[in-house]
């Protein structure tokens, strides 16, 4: 398995990282066929070959993603892609 760890710090208050790290799943939901479902702070998603989970915390948003053996050669593209909409919905600190 292919591992992708991405951390975008941020300066929203508790709700509205909920409502941004929401943006980022809805994306990843709709792009990927992801499964998604809130756990406390941490947005937990899956599908057939990769699970992964964004946890939220005061100042930074934290995704770790598993790719399985048929996403592997994906990786990179979608490493950039979610680097790319987090920063774009969590802003820059």
């Amino acid at each position: 398995m292919a591992d992708i760890h991405i951390v975008q710090e941020h300066t929203l208050g508790k709700d509205a990282a909920r409502a941004a790290a929401q943006q980022v799943a809805d994306k990843l939901a709709g792009e990927y066929g992801l499964g998604c479902r809130w756990d406390g702070d941490v947005l937990r998603f899956t599908r057939s070959g990769v699970e992964g989970a964004l946890t939220l915390d005061d100042q930074r948003a934290a995704m770790r993603i598993k790719l399985g053996l048929f996403a592997m050669p994906f990786a990179s593209a979608i490493e950039a892609k979610v680097t790319q909409n987090m920063r774009k919905v969590f802003g820059a600190a």
